[in-house]
C-alpha cells in the first residue's frame, strides 16, 4: 500500500513538473515575440518606407529680426506679460495690420518695430488695466519682407524675402533687365531705404542722392562688379531700373525716322542722330531743320538749324537730350517745311524705337 502511495505521489510529482515546463516555454516565447517581434518578409519587400515628415516651420522663421524690422501683415508675434501668464499669447498679424490680445482687443502692429510695440502695449495695459506690466514681444516668423522693384526689369512687382539678398540678386529674381526695346534699362538703379542709408559706404559708381535714396551705375554694377555697388537689400527697399532716354529724329528729309534709345548716354550730338537715323535723304531741305525741345511744363522750344553748316563745320554741333526731337524736313514746297511744333510731337509719338 505504501508503495502504491508512493506511486501516486512520483506520478503527480512528474505531471506537475511536466506542466511547469510547458507553461515556461510558452511565456518565455511571447516575451520574446514582444521584445522583438520577427519581421515578414513579403511585408518588407512590398512596402516603401516612409519618410519623415519635414518641418512645418518656415525656412525664415531662423531669420532674427533687427531693431529696426518693421512688422507686417502674416507676421507672427510672441506677446509675454511678465507675472501674468494668462496674457501671453502667439499671434498673427491681420491684414489690416492690427493683432488681437485679451483684455485689448485689435491693436495695430503694422509698421511697427517690436520695441515700438513693447511700449504701445505696456502704456494700454498700463492704463487702467495692470500696474506698472513688463511686456514682451519676439517676431517668431517674418512674413511681412518686401521689396518692391520696378522700371525696366522683366517681371516689376512686390517680392518677399526670406533671408539676405544683394541687389544682383534682386535684379534676378525680377526676371533680368528689360529685353522690350520700349521699356529698355538706362544707366542707373535707383535704391531707397525708407529707415535711411545709416552706414553707407559710398564708393565709386555710387551716388547718395537723400538720406533714404542710392543711385549706382548699373553698367558697373552688372559688368565689372565693381567692390560696395552690389549692396544688400533689407526689407522694404525700393528698387528701382532706370529706363533708357530717346531721342527723335523726324520728318521726310531723313533715310530712317525714329526713336533712338540713349541708352548709357546723356545725350548725342545732331550729327550723331543723323547717323542714327542711316543720314539725310537726297531731297532733305538742310537749312530748314529744326530741334523741338519740351520744357518741364509741357511747351516746346522750337531752335532753328542749318544742317549745311553744321555738316561742313562751319557752325557747332548742337547736343540732343533726352525726348528732343530733330526734325528735318524735305525741299518740296514751303508749307511742308512749315509744319508746327505741336503736330511734329503727335508725329512722333507713335514711332518705333530703334537701339543705335
Amino acid at each position: 500500500m505504501k508503495d502504491f502511495s508512493r506511486g501516486v505521489a512520483a506520478f503527480l510529482i512528474t505531471v506537475a513538473l511536466a506542466l511547469l515546463a510547458t507553461w515556461t516555454a510558452q511565456s518565455l516565447a511571447q516575451d520574446a515575440e514582444r521584445v522583438a517581434p520577427i519581421p515578414n518578409l513579403s511585408e518588407t519587400q512590398s512596402k516603401p518606407s516612409v519618410p519623415k515628415a519635414e518641418s512645418s516651420i518656415p525656412a525664415n522663421s531662423e531669420i532674427s529680426a533687427g531693431p529696426d524690422y518693421q512688422i507686417g501683415p502674416e507676421d507672427v508675434l510672441q506677446i509675454t506679460v511678465f507675472g501674468v501668464p494668462d496674457l501671453n499669447e502667439t499671434v498673427r498679424v491681420a491684414n489690416d495690420g492690427t493683432i488681437a490680445l485679451p483684455l485689448l482687443g485689435r491693436i495695430s502692429a503694422s509698421g511697427l518695430t517690436a520695441d515700438q510695440l513693447r511700449d504701445k502695449l505696456e502704456k494700454a495695459l498700463g492704463k487702467n488695466l495692470l500696474q506698472n506690466p513688463q511686456v514682451g514681444v519676439f517676431v517668431s516668423q517674418f512674413q511681412a519682407r518686401p521689396v518692391s522693384i520696378v522700371g525696366a526689369v522683366e517681371k516689376p512687382g512686390l517680392y518677399q524675402i526670406t533671408g539676405p539678398r544683394n541687389l544682383i540678386e534682386m535684379l534676378s529674381l525680377a526676371g533680368g533687365l528689360a529685353k522690350r526695346s520700349t521699356a529698355a534699362p538706362g544707366k542707373l538703379v535707383y535704391v531707397t531705404r525708407p529707415s535711411g542709408f545709416k552706414d553707407l559706404k559710398v564708393v565709386p559708381g555710387m551716388r547718395q542722392l537723400s538720406e533714404d535714396k542710392i543711385a549706382i551705375d548699373l553698367k558697373d554694377l552688372l559688368y565689372t562688379q565693381a567692390n560696395g555697388l552690389n549692396i544688400q537689400i533689407e526689407p522694404h527697399d525700393i528698387i528701382a531700373v532706370s529706363k533708357a532716354d530717346v531721342i527723335y529724329v523726324a520728318g521726310s528729309g531723313v533715310r530712317k525716322p525714329g526713336g533712338f534709345l540713349l541708352e548709357d548716354r546723356d545725350s548725342v550730338t545732331v550729327i550723331q542722330a543723323l547717323a542714327m537715323a542711316e543720314g539725310l535723304a537726297p531731297d532733305a531741305a538742310k537749312r530748314r531743320a529744326r530741334i523741338i525741345h519740351t520744357r518741364p511744363d509741357g511747351s516746346y522750344v522750337d531752335i532753328p538749324l542749318n544742317l549745311e553748316k553744321i555738316i561742313n563745320q562751319k557752325a557747332p554741333d548742337p547736343q540732343l537730350a533726352a525726348n528732343d526731337i530733330l526734325y528735318v524736313p524735305v525741299s518740296r514746297g514751303k508749307a511742308v517745311a512749315k509744319k508746327t511744333a505741336e503736330t511734329i510731337v503727335q508725329t512722333v509719338s507713335g514711332f518705333v524705337i530703334f537701339h543705335p
